[in-house]
């Protein structure tokens, strides 16, 4: 499929839908579950009850040629709002990892169960971070052991920022099944619900995106038929085999998970940063100072400029990764994290850039603009540091095993 920027009537009509139901519906609700620090659930609901939070809405954002469905979706959620907007969204990492690994009659199983249904929706976890494994994947030591004659794996480790964890219905776990082989020798499983042993212990006080949860997992002889495992044992035994005798072995599952998402994410970023963007600019234009509205000043005037520049110059960069990861085109210059890293720091300046034109306003919790600012800031931590999106770009386009 080409590559082009004009949306058609359905992805337009989406953007619209969208649009309508984070003015309507979460933006309105946005100030209260952050200070509430607690998951938005009516809120999940109604997105159920719309088809705007579920497996099926998920699967035709999926079938868009283009891959721009997904990417418009979360530019207009989180332009709502960043926290309910994750709330909503933080089930996808789960699904981006089944999908990233497992078969498709796994996708089928449990693909639906993270999501519940309309009575009574449900979200999923996706653990892959550890205290001392978090831009380093191949420190991971959570240690998955196969039991033969029982078909089962039994999981033990720590978890980390998991969102959604302890909470999910389903939780996606990485972990290692070989350490000596690093990331080469890990896997993923699905811990099904009400598994014994996975434990979601206190909630994780954050800065910003309040409304998502947020927790560290504890598994503790956590056992899983041998079913869960992502992939399958066959694919698995033929992978670490490659690894052992110095063959070149696809990426870890950690990995996929993340190459998946990073233009999704960059979306998440640029959702918030158009919020903010759009705000300042009406108040630039309504507030007066020394006789007049401070948008005719020319300082203030060029910084919407910039802003908008920048926004426009990120949604450019997530919309070709967007579209090269759905045509399965090789990002041999590290398209995907190109998108991330622009569009997550692009939020943390725009965001910063919103509160200062609002001045002392900015900075009272009475405009978004403060809000925003707060979620902005995990865009260049989480999903990869903005540190890694280098490390991936410049790898890729130099050839160089850069560290």
């Amino acid at each position: 499929m080409e590559f082009w920027l004009d949306l058609n009537e359905e992805q337009n009509e989406l953007r619209e839908w969208v649009h309508g139901f984070a003015e309507g519906v979460v933006r309105p609700a946005a100030a209260e579950w952050d200070e509430r620090e607690e998951t938005p659930w009516p809120i999940l609901q109604e997105a159920a009850k719309i088809g705007l939070y579920g497996f099926e809405f998920l699967v035709n954002t999926w079938a868009d040629p283009s891959g721009l469905s997904l990417p418009i979706t979360n530019e207009e959620l989180f332009w709502g709002d960043g926290g309910i907007g994750m709330a909503i969204s933080g089930t996808s990492l789960a699904v981006a990892a089944i999908y990233g690994s497992g078969s498709p009659e796994q996708l089928v199983e449990w693909v639906p169960q993270c999501f519940g249904d309309v009575s009574d929706p449900k979200v999923g976890a996706f653990c892959s971070t550890e205290p001392e494994a978090g831009s380093d994947v191949a420190a991971i030591k959570t240690r998955a052991v196969y039991h033969e004659a029982s078909d089962e794996w039994v999981l033990n480790g720590q978890k980390a920022y998991a969102t959604n964890g302890g909470i999910a219905n389903v939780h996606v776990v990485t972990a290692s099944v070989d350490p000596t082989l690093g990331s080469r020798g890990q896997a993923a499983f699905v811990i099904p619900p009400g598994t014994a042993g996975l434990v979601g212990t206190r909630k994780l006080k954050k800065l910003g995106l309040r409304a998502s949860h947020t927790a560290d997992v504890f598994l503790d002889d956590v056992r899983v038929p041998g079913s869960c495992l992502l992939g399958g044992k066959e694919a698995l035994d033929e992978r670490l085999a490659r690894a052992r005798s110095g063959q070149r072995a696809s990426r870890q599952a950690a990995m996929k998970t993340f190459e998946l998402s990073r233009p999704a994410v960059g979306a998440q970023a640029i959702g918030i940063a158009r919020g903010a963007y759009e705000y300042a600019l009406e108040y630039a234009k309504t507030r007066v100072a020394f006789g007049r509205p401070i948008i005719e000043n020319q300082a203030i005037a060029f910084a919407l400029a910039d802003m908008k520049t920048e926004i426009d110059a990120a949604r450019l960069l997530v919309w070709r990764a967007a579209w090269m990861g759905r045509n399965e085109r090789p990002f041999t210059a590290g398209e995907g994290s190109m998108s991330k890293l622009k569009a997550g720091e692009v939020a943390v300046a725009v965001t910063e850039k919103a509160v200062q034109i609002l001045g002392g306003a900015g900075y009272l919790r009475e405009h978004p603009v403060e809000r925003m600012f707060r979620d902005a800031k995990i865009y260049t931590i989480f999903e990869g540091t903005s540190e890694i999106q280098r490390l991936v770009i410049s790898r890729a386009i130099s050839g160089v095993q850069i560290r």
